[in-house]
């Protein structure tokens, strides 16, 4: 059956209670590259418990309500989605260790026309269980790339922010382990595209793709070294657009422009030369830039 609008619009996906600890933290930070040389003594705090850093771009597995696209009668052709955007505003430091509540919703579906795909807009809140104090929230957009055409409502999607045409103040170059989708998954992804290459070879891919949210993390960690001195608590939103897959193994680039709190920043495979990640915007806590004397 394909998507119906208004049952697909008001679906309600579970509640996620889920109690983490430093283990979880440290596997989430494994996922997206740390501790690849255990002599670093900036990402050493981020993989190991003594005093533990954790970071800010972890609370996206938090309250993950599972792979519901799927799993609920959601009308969605599961095998052929895709990420397509991530946001995340943190309201405070992510905790080492505690129990949270996670609520998921839909909060648009927009039908881009037969053969163009659908894009599916979910918010998820993160809760403190016991406080109900608002820790973190997430915004996605799903590209559903077979279910275009179902006869949604017209809708423009939102506009995007536009990265700076000056030279980037700052470029960052991570490498990410042929292992590293399967390291991520752990963290609460299993989606099997990132780990089944027949599954990758039915959704058009030649092999399993790194996660998107992977590739998140990896942008969010050339931002917290390049200009927060690895401080998690100087970075508190950031977003981007997902624009094409990056292959377990590749060089990950992200290209930095800072202006004021704002960072613009877009990511790209060093190998190929393909933007991953565009239009991507962070809100940091630094001191402003000293003015030419």
């Amino acid at each position: 059956m394909p998507i119906a609008y208004d049952k697909l619009r008001a679906l309600k996906i579970p509640e996620v209670e889920q109690s983490f600890g430093p283990k979880d933290a440290i596997l989430y930070a494994l996922g997206i590259g740390f501790g690849q040389n255990p002599l670093d003594e900036d990402e050493l705090p981020f993989v190991y418990e003594k005093n533990l850093k954790v970071m800010p771009t972890f609370a996206v597995v938090l309250g993950w309500p599972g792979f519901w696209q799927r799993d609920l009668d959601t009308g969605i052709d599961w095998v052929k989605l895709v990420a397509g955007e991530q946001g995340l505003v943190l309201h405070r430091p992510l905790p080492v260790s505690g129990t949270i509540i996670g609520r998921t919703r839909i909060t648009e579906i927009i039908d881009k026309g037969p053969g163009k795909g659908a894009l599916v807009y979910t918010e998820r809140v993160v809760s403190d269980k016991t406080s109900g104090e608002k820790i973190a929230t997430m915004m996605q957009t799903t590209f559903c790339r077979g279910d275009g055409g179902f006869g949604g409502p017209p809708r423009q999607a939102p506009p995007v922010h536009p990265i700076p045409e000056r030279a980037p103040d700052a470029v960052c170059d991570f490498s990410t382990r042929p292992e590293a989708a399967l390291i991520y998954r752990l963290s609460g992804d299993p989606n099997p595209l990132h780990v089944d290459p027949a599954i990758a070879k039915a959704a058009g891919f030649p092999r399993p793709v790194l996660h998107g949210l992977a590739t998140f993390g990896i942008a969010g960690r050339a931002i917290l070294k390049s200009l927060c001195g690895n401080d998690p608590s100087k970075l508190t939103a950031i977003a981007a657009r997902y624009s094409a897959p990056v292959f377990p193994g590749e060089t990950i680039r992200c290209e930095l422009w800072r202006d004021g709190n704002i960072v613009s920043f877009r990511a790209r495979v060093a190998e190929r030369d393909a933007i991953v990640l565009n239009n991507g915007c962070a809100e940091v806590k630094i001191a402003a830039k000293p003015k030419p004397a």
